[in-house]
């Protein structure tokens, strides 16, 4: 091996583990704002619901596509809304191209029947996806407040009342609420998926809210200020997360978003992996997409702070993580074999050993945000330790899908909206199976991911001859992570 590409494989794999160290900072950093929080929410300025001149008017729009197996728990569940029919509507903007049409229309004019106001939008095309949709409408809604909610969310029926209430402050141009599973046991794929959604919606929504840093509405479980969203130039279809472009534009107008940690929306998770393999690839590709439109927009802007600025970046490049654990992943092997090989390079790898603190890191922040909502208990930190190593591994499989996703939008390389098949499904004697929504087709990463499979055990291998276990639990997790991924996606499909 020439020193020529030495040194280029040392000075990738070196940034890429520094990018990852800074990534932990910015996620410790959040984690201290979020344990020094205090609930202001007391405090706040709040409409009084009580008095029917501060009762707001409210446009409930549930965006959807070819969702037969959850429309009519949907529908059923947003008629309960305990709010005044006077003051809401509902419209059910319906891009679908298959027969769940006929029946969402007959459920509807059911609910017309009770008085309830809600009105069943379709377009021609599925111009803009979701974010078309909802741009489509706004146009009519008459609310001045517009709630979102996808198809697989089922909010309380008080809901509104927690809510729509904190826009008594002129400020504030969102309300989001935090993610709650209602499917969280049904699989190991499940549990991993509601541990990562559970730190995002813990740490780092309230990370940022806390200290006035950017957060995202997350495109459902939410509320709008309608003014705020055409004075933020209203929903664009140019990014797979149109949700995260329009919060950093309305937050880039001085908007502020508030986030309510205890309120919980409850949803579906992916129960099958080419879901989540589809979701997955439209968040993280979406996620780089953003950073190449807003990224230059927050580092020049004049009315927000260095430290802001500095937790806006990281969570623009969040997806890009994904790419840097995947260089590490892969040049790991080869930094092994040249670091038993080249003793010039010792004082080095003595520096990039510093990095494992990045991994500590992470675990302690993870485990803040676990135990707010499963508890402290001894038993949970045993389930947590677990679970966390297990999220690692699984996360680590997923490393070369998102970070495809993640080349694709950085590079600007457009792609369809593709949508998350719901299921329906919230106990584990329910089947996936039959769903005629799920891909059919293999995904072409499997051989890749088969052979990284393979090559991780050749890393583990090459531990022995040097006699160098140092990474010998990094592979290990990768060969199990890669060996996870390519055995679900070969074994789950419809």
């Amino acid at each position: 091996m020439g020193l020529t590409i030495i040194y280029i494989i040392l000075a990738i794999y070196s940034i890429s583990l520094l990018l990852i160290f800074l990534y932990s900072l910015a996620q410790l950093n959040l984690l201290v704002n979020y344990l020094g929080n205090k609930r202001r929410n007391q405090n706040a300025p709040k409409y009084n619901l009580l008095d029917p001149r501060e009762i707001p008017f409210v446009t409930i729009q549930l965006p959807v596509y070819n969702e037969e197996y959850v429309m009519e728990r949907l529908l059923d569940n947003i008629s309960k809304i305990e709010y005044p029919k006077s003051k809401l509507e509902i419209q059910v903007l319906d891009d679908s191209t298959d027969d769940s049409v006929i029946k969402t229309a007959e459920r509807i004019e059911e609910l017309k029947n009770t008085g309830l106001d809600i009105v069943h939008i379709r377009r021609k095309n599925r111009q803009g996806f979701k974010a078309g949709a909802l741009k489509e409408g706004l146009k009519i809604a008459k609310g001045e407040f517009i709630a979102i909610f996808d198809a697989d969310f089922l909010p309380d029926s008080d809901w509104l009342k927690k809510t729509v209430i904190y826009f008594k402050d002129e400020e504030i141009g969102v309300v989001q609420t935090r993610w709650g599973h209602i499917n969280r046991d049904y699989s190991v794929l499940t549990k991993i998926q509601a541990f990562a959604l559970d730190a995002h919606f813990t740490l780092e929504q309230v990370g940022r809210n806390s200290k006035g840093h950017f957060i995202n509405f997350n495109g459902t479980a939410g509320i709008w200020r309608k003014q705020c969203i055409l004075d933020a130039g209203n929903w664009e279809g140019d990014t797979l997360t149109e949700d995260l472009d329009l919060s950093y534009r309305a937050q880039l107008k001085n908007w502020k978003f508030k986030y309510l940690e205890d309120v919980e929306t409850p949803a579906e998770l992916p129960v099958v992996i080419s879901a989540a393999r589809s979701q997955q690839f439209r968040w993280n590709k979406g996620g780089a997409e953003n950073f190449r439109k807003s990224v230059w927009s927050v580092i020049s802007a004049k009315n927000i702070s260095f430290k802001t600025k500095f937790h806006g970046v990281m969570h623009l490049l969040n997806s890009s993580m994904f790419l840097c654990v995947f260089l590490v992943a892969v040049l790991s092997i080869p930094a092994m074999y040249i670091k038993n090989t080249y003793p010039q390079f010792d004082g080095l790898f003595n520096a990039l050993n510093f990095f494992i603190v990045s991994t500590i890191i992470l675990f302690v922040c993870y485990w803040f945000t676990y135990k707010s909502i499963q508890g402290s208990s001894f038993d949970n930190f045993v389930d947590y330790i677990k679970l966390f190593f297990t999220f690692f591994a699984v996360a680590l499989g997923f490393s070369l899908h998102n970070s495809i996703a993640v080349l694709e939008g950085h590079m600007g390389k457009r792609s369809e909206f593709v949508r998350t098949p719901k299921f329906n499904i919230n106990s584990i004697t329910e089947s996936w199976k039959g769903n005629k929504y799920l891909a059919k087709k293999l995904s072409p990463n499997m051989i890749l991911e088969f052979g990284l499979m393979v090559y991780f055990l050749f890393g583990m291998y090459s531990a022995i001859p040097l006699d160098d276990f140092g990474l010998f639990p990094f592979h290990m997790m990768l060969f199990l992570g890669f060996g996870f991924v390519f055995t679900k996606s070969l074994t789950a499909r419809a």
